[in-house]
């Protein structure tokens, strides 16, 4: 076997395996300097690491199994001994619905198998692409995975390499496509032994985290095939269908190329030579037409990117918090609701008070399909990072939880569905760690009650993350679902799933067919979904007012109610269909 590593400064690098020490020899040439080779005979599961001048062995920074966790060596394995029971064609974007969950708190069991025991729910509920939180390995058992250190494997809890197989096999045999959500932008302070090995990292820009991965400085291009070989292997040895990119705002890159578009370029190439539909989804904090923008013309070439503007919009509009970041939704929030659902930002080159600048550029609408946009009311960033990670079940009626579904739902955008919002789970989603460091626990726990305290918590208020309860408090009640109120709200998100599937209108990529009406001081909203010959158009009415009855006037005459929450509403004589609070309505004309 073939065991190859980049170190380029290394005057010395050795094979250390379980039972001995092989020396290994530096490739001449320029074709590809730095990198060091040794074939000894290895088979599937077998240790090994590499010692660099003489120093401590180290894990392979390309492992595709960390058997012992970070820190520890590596394990071979052997992608092809895996027996993949479905066939599977692919599943593309396109009219998509994604289910958002992490491996961890989906079940208490917190693994790839317990968590295969859920799938023919979401199967059932109408779901059709799982995005699964990062999986990589992290200090202890759980995390939210952000905190990854080895962007080739498997964090050995869940499941490893054939635990992440087994959950993938099981969807695509259900039909369910599989997203997993991947971090190119750092990697955890723990166990992290890149620099060890190269550059990997720079000082020429700095991030959040600390020093930036190298996308454009000397060595870089032994640094961008690492994480595009990374993520070429999750859809080619895993059969993934598509990768969440987490803070694509963090990769600075200044060489003429980016790094994004030379990965997208990667992925289609990928794509064309397994005859099946492969994806990127950013997570983009820019507004930045360009990520999903195609190639040729000048864009990154992604093929979506979360939409944060139209969350923003909706939550305001739900709750009327006008914290930090919603403060510019919360001015006048049914008009920015309106403008996220037919022009997808809403900062567009429009001044952000939470910025302090401009912000942003507008969509070229004609030209952008709209399930280049992903739509949510709730993500893990949007709820774990509130100081108790509680849900909008925490404080919104089950009539306003059906009007938000709906508007996702119904909105243009592919929708995003966060674990155990279709039934309003009761149980938070908090900010949870297990780091085997005392320092490096002690430093994240004080450094979270450090920043809500000046938000005017009490550090006795914000849970630990280091306690285990705060991980159990986080894992989903399954038992949930089958009682009032959460059954109420299932059988709705399960109504507007198949209503999705049956009316064409609802998938129709096309934002120039969408057109709001709305009454600000009313809180009511009317979103059309229109066809290009008009029979087939689809009407979504909401009331978000509290106490008032709305009066929503309809573009046509006789349109038919489909569905309603509380109960379908009747259209009055007059014409106008009237919405008690927190009431919803969907009708077709």
């Amino acid at each position: 076997m073939l065991f190859e590593v980049w170190a380029p400064d290394a005057g010395r690098v050795e094979l250390v395996q379980e039972d001995r020490t092989v020396p290994m020899e530096c490739g001449s040439g320029s074709a590809r300097p730095g990198w060091w080779r040794a074939e000894v005979p290895a088979g599937h599961g077998d240790r090994y690491a590499f010692r660099l001048d003489g120093g401590e062995p180290l894990p392979d920074p390309r492992a595709a199994r960390l058997p012992d966790g970070p820190g520890g060596p590596a394990a071979v394995v052997d992608h092809a001994r895996y027996a993949w029971r479905h066939d599977w064609p692919g599943r593309g974007l396109p009219g998509a619905v994604l289910y958002e969950l992490h491996i961890g708190t989906f079940t208490p069991g917190g693994t790839f198998d317990t968590a295969v025991e859920r799938l023919p729910h979401l199967k059932e509920l109408g779901i059709t692409h799982i995005e699964v939180m990062p999986v990589c390995p992290f200090p202890g058992t759980h995390g939210w995975g952000y905190e990854g250190i080895a962007p080739w494997a498997v964090h050995e809890p869940y499941g490893g390499p054939d635990g992440l197989k087994r959950f993938v096999d099981a969807a695509h045999g259900l039909g369910l496509g599989v997203v997993l959500d991947v971090v190119h932008n750092h990697l955890g302070p723990y166990g992290n032994h890149l620099p060890a090995f190269g550059p990997y990292f720079t000082d020429t820009h700095h991030t959040p985290w600390g020093a930036a991965v190298n996308l454009d400085a000397p060595g870089s291009d032994e640094v961008r095939a690492y994480f595009i070989g990374s993520a070429l292997s999750w859809l080619r040895d895993y059969r993934i269908d598509g990768l969440r990119l987490d803070a694509v705002h963090a990769l600075h890159d200044t060489r003429a190329r980016h790094f994004l578009a030379e990965l997208s370029e990667a992925v289609d190439a990928l794509g064309a030579q397994l005859r099946r539909p492969l994806f990127l989804i950013a997570e983009s904090d820019l507004n930045d037409p360009r990520t999903t923008a195609p190639r040729p013309y000048g864009g990154h070439g992604l093929h979506a990117q979360w939409n944060d503007d139209f969350h923003h919009a909706l939550h305001a509009a739900l709750t009327g918090e006008a914290q930090g970041y919603y403060a510019d939704f919360a001015r006048a929030p049914m008009a920015a609701l309106a403008t996220t659902l037919t022009s997808g930002f809403f900062h567009a080159g429009t001044y952000s008070s939470f910025r302090e600048r401009r912000h942003g550029a507008p969509l070229d609408i004609p030209a952008t399909p709209a399930h280049r946009l992903l739509g949510y009311t709730q993500t893990h960033d949007q709820i774990g990072n509130r100081a108790l990670g509680d849900r909008l079940s925490a404080q919104l009626s089950p009539g306003l939880q059906a009007c938000a579904a709906a508007l996702v739902l119904c909105a243009p955008y592919t929708p995003m569905l966060f674990m155990g919002e279709e039934w309003g789970a009761g149980t938070p989603w908090q900010f949870f760690t297990d780091h085997t460091d005392p320092e490096l626990a002690e430093a994240v726990r004080n450094g979270r009650r450090r920043e809500f305290a000046a938000h005017g918590w009490q550090a006795e208020e914000i849970p630990d993350p280091q306690d285990p309860a705060t991980r159990e408090r986080s894992c989903l009640d399954w038992s949930e679902p089958g009682r009032a109120p959460h059954a109420e709200l299932l059988d709705w998100y399960r109504t507007l799933l198949a209503l999705r599937c049956e009316l064409p209108a609802l998938t129709d990529p096309d934002l120039a067919r969408t057109r709001v009406e709305y009454d600000e001081e009313a809180r009511w909203l009317r979103l059309d979904r229109l066809t290009p010959e008009g029979p087939g158009s689809v009407h979504l009415a909401v009331n978000l007012h509290p106490s008032r009855t709305a009066a929503v006037p309809l573009p046509y005459e006789g349109a038919q109610t489909l569905a309603g929450r509380p109960t379908p509403p009747e259209r009055g004589a007059d014409g106008l269909l009237r919405l008690e609070p927190a009431e919803v309505a969907v009708l077709r004309a």
